[in-house]
């Protein structure tokens, strides 16, 4: 039989235990309800100087775009990536995973018609080719085993616009062309998460009249980037990673979901070993069945090539 004393130490001990069950609890409520109700809505633009141009060469701006998996409803996302066009950069580039819904063309163009009057270039993800497959949440956060395709998506009608007003498709591709009156070399992949990149095709050095030479892929996979690197590419830029989605304070992103570093998941990078940057853009989207995001809000990015 327990004393009156032992019995208010195990009534304490009791009412302190559930008091700290229901405060872990509420601190993971309200932190899901930030994370999918206000962090993946702040939009935000960040800005980096890369140093890959000739001694005393103007600057040039690059706008990147990536991964909007965007749905038809999504009016505030479209919004906020139309009004980048009164930034006026020299050249927009997007990496993939425009769309995550068989309706969500209207929508994507919504967005990026405003900047369809500048020059721009464009890879694919998988994610512009099939639908996101609904899963478990939490799967974001573990290495995926399989890629399982969802429904078609209607790529092609999207392909049709951009090439329509003039911006260059680099899906296992290469083009030269102007670009705030620079001549760039640019050569692209299709995305090599589902192995649809073919970078034999288009290797090869910069041509030496190029101003700047730039390297296209979806996802980072390093197997791609060497080889980009090894060719002399000025600027690498890639997306496929959201920069992690969820990211811990003083660890990062806990995940790529490809072959790149942790470290390396989103931001400006000097590839190892070579004089390439990389640009990793953490993205704009989320894939729907993870519609979350903490300590890493969704982004577009300007970046501001400058001279070595």
């Amino acid at each position: 039989m327990l004393m009156s004393g032992q019995t208010t130490l195990v009534g304490m001990r009791k009412r302190t235990v559930f008091r700290l069950a229901a405060g872990t609890a509420a601190l993971g409520a309200a932190t899901l309800a930030y994370a999918s109700l206000i962090e993946r809505n702040m939009f935000t633009l960040r800005r980096f100087d890369v140093p890959v141009l000739a001694p005393d060469a103007e600057p040039l701006r690059i706008l990147h775009l990536s991964d909007m998996h965007m749905m038809p409803d999504q009016r505030r996302k479209q919004a906020w990536v139309a009004a980048l066009a009164g930034l006026d950069p020299d050249l927009v580039v997007v990496t993939g995973d425009n769309l995550a819904h068989p309706e969500a063309v209207p929508g994507a163009l919504r967005a990026l018609q405003p900047l369809l009057d500048l020059p721009g270039a464009f890879v694919f993800g998988s994610n512009d080719y099939t639908g996101p497959v609904w899963k478990n949440p939490l799967g974001y956060l573990l290495p995926e085993r399989d890629y399982r395709p969802g429904p078609d998506l209607p790529f092609e009608e999207l392909r049709e616009v951009l090439v329509g007003a003039g911006w260059h498709d680099l899906n296992n591709r290469r083009a030269s062309f102007k670009a705030g009156g620079r001549l760039i070399d640019a050569a692209g992949v299709d995305d090599p998460h589902i192995e649809r990149d073919d970078y034999a095709a288009v290797a090869g050095r910069p041509s030496p009249e190029a101003d700047l030479s730039l390297g296209l892929t979806h996802s980072p996979e390093p197997r791609v980037l060497d080889e980009m690197a090894a060719d002399g590419l000025d600027l690498l830029l890639a997306g496929h990673t959201h920069g992690g989605q969820v990211c811990m304070p003083f660890v990062g992103a806990l995940v790529t979901n490809c072959d790149l570093p942790r470290s390396m998941a989103k931001g400006l990078h000097r590839w190892p070993g070579t004089d390439s940057w990389l640009h990793v853009s953490a993205g704009l989207g989320t894939h729907p069945t993870a519609p979350v995001r903490f300590a890493c809000p969704p982004e577009a990015t300007l970046l501001t090539l400058i001279a070595r």
